[in-house]
């Protein structure tokens, strides 16, 4: 039988629009949507250069340069000139707002006396827009505000009906010189998405990558919704495909919502790693990522002092609100011996290298990167069984799962791996296999497949 041929990316533009693209925030946001830009330009996408990246944060000119340049730096960019922002593009030379911002301008629209405003100026303190300021409310940019447009003279000569406006005149304008080849817009961003839902250009066709947990506590199937997830699901089948990272949460929303919409699974891609095996410490067990309340550090550290095996260790490496409360607990359990926060680290491969274990105790996750990355190293991890992603790795191996929210479980997982060296090597070995699952190329072949069948497809839009 001949061999099944890989789909091609089609000859089209592509757009990936990111609400904003920082270094060091957004965790695993940032790295799944700069990993599947890469992707994208290993494909194919303009002859190699990858998709425009899309931004639309009002941080200064300066401050997206050096975004650029950390990114470059780290590998993460293929054409750092690809990383463009709408407020960057939105002054004029001379001052004032760009061409395209003015003419975008309505010049019956007025400011609304009793509103705040935050005004944007240019590197020379000339000011080229103003933004409504709206505190407290989640629902900004569906705001019909108006957001203000000056000349070089520093006048109002206009304004804009709302974020919708505003972003909407940047994408028209970046569309219009695009020519007539399909247009494929990959919207990273569930605010986004909301305010793009409508835009029936024939050429565009979107696809909307989903990074988070649609539910609320206590994350089961059938959890509440928070109003924004509510608004969302109600605009789902506007896409021309929404793209789920594990089957799991993909059949959850099927099963809840019906098949209205396109929903389809693309894994978020993790790079193949060279790991150290020389560097293993036996009987380390590590705790990474941000020490966010929704993490349950304390449960990890609860369960490795109950686990108190002679001989091991933890190390907590993040930073973040819980840092303090963390710290009393360690006093508390007179734990300070063995338990110690190692603050931020920018080299996670050497401590999963060093790694004898990794262990989690969050309450959701939205995408399993971190599990995947460990098991590519050789860790074995133990994790609470919580939705989603984690039952989809460690479910094929590289790990022990233990009910939700049971911490003598979890440290009796603990015990068992530190305690068993034949087993813990036995993990090791199959890690690697289980991460495979996760490799930039399935998700690529999954990644295009989807790309080609909505380009062929007519838009959901019409």
């Amino acid at each position: 039988m001949p061999p099944v041929s890989a789909p091609v990316l089609p000859d089209a533009e592509y757009l990936v629009l990111s609400s904003r693209l920082i270094p060091g925030l957004d965790g695993g946001y940032t790295i799944a949507t700069l990993a599947r830009a890469r992707m994208l330009a290993a494909a194919g996408a303009a002859d190699g250069a990858g998709p425009q990246l899309l931004t639309f944060d009002p941080g200064t000119i300066a401050d997206h340069a050096e975004h650029r340049r950390v990114f470059a730096e780290r590998g993460a960019l293929t054409d750092p000139d690809r990383l463009r922002n709408l407020f960057d593009e939105a002054v004029a030379p001379q001052g004032g707002a760009a061409a395209w911002l003015r003419d975008a301008a309505d010049a019956a629209v007025t400011a609304d006396p009793d509103r705040e405003y935050r005004v944007l100026a240019d590197p020379a303190g000339r000011p080229f827009a103003a933004l409504p300021v709206i505190p407290g409310n989640p629902d900004w940019h569906l705001t019909d505000e108006p957001v203000l447009v000056y000349d070089e003279s520093g006048a109002v000569v206009g304004a804009l009906h709302g974020f919708r406006g505003l972003y909407g005149a940047w994408l028209a304008h970046i569309t219009a010189a695009l020519g007539e080849r399909p247009i494929v817009v990959i919207c990273e961003s569930r605010q986004l998405g909301e305010l793009i839902a409508d835009w029936r250009d024939p050429r565009v066709r979107i696809l909307h990558p989903i990074h988070t947990m649609h539910v609320e506590a206590p994350y089961t199937p059938d959890a509440g919704l928070n109003t924004l997830w509510t608004r969302w699901f109600r605009l789902a089948d506007r896409f021309d495909a929404v793209i789920w990272p594990t089957a799991t949460q993909r059949d959850d929303v099927v099963a809840r919502f019906g098949e209205a919409a396109n929903h389809v699974v693309v894994p978020n891609p993790i790079a193949p790693v060279e790991r150290r095996d020389d560097l293993r410490e036996e009987g380390l067990v590590v705790v990474l990522g941000r020490l966010a309340a929704g993490k349950r550090i304390d449960h990890s550290i609860r369960a490795f002092v109950e686990a108190d095996v002679p001989g091991s260790r933890m190390e907590i490496w993040g930073t973040g609100a819980e840092q303090e409360r963390l710290a009393a607990l360690i006093a508390e359990l007179d734990a300070a011996d063995r338990v110690h926060l190692c603050g931020y680290t920018d080299d996670s491969a050497t401590v999963l290298d060093r790694a004898s274990v990794l262990v989690t105790s969050t309450a959701f996750e939205g995408q399993p990167l971190g599990i995947v990355e460990a098991l590519l190293h050789g860790t074995p991890v133990v994790s609470y069984d919580v939705r989603y992603g984690i039952r989809d790795v460690l479910g094929a191996g590289g790990g022990v799962l233990v009910p939700a929210g049971d911490i003598g479980a979890l440290g009796a997982a603990l015990r068992g791996l530190l305690t068993d060296p034949d087993r813990l090597a036995a993990l090791r070995v199959e890690a690697p296999a289980v991460a495979a699952a996760w490799s930039p190329e399935r998700s690529a072949d999954a990644l295009v497949a989807t790309i080609a069948a909505a380009v062929q497809a007519p838009s959901r839009r019409r």
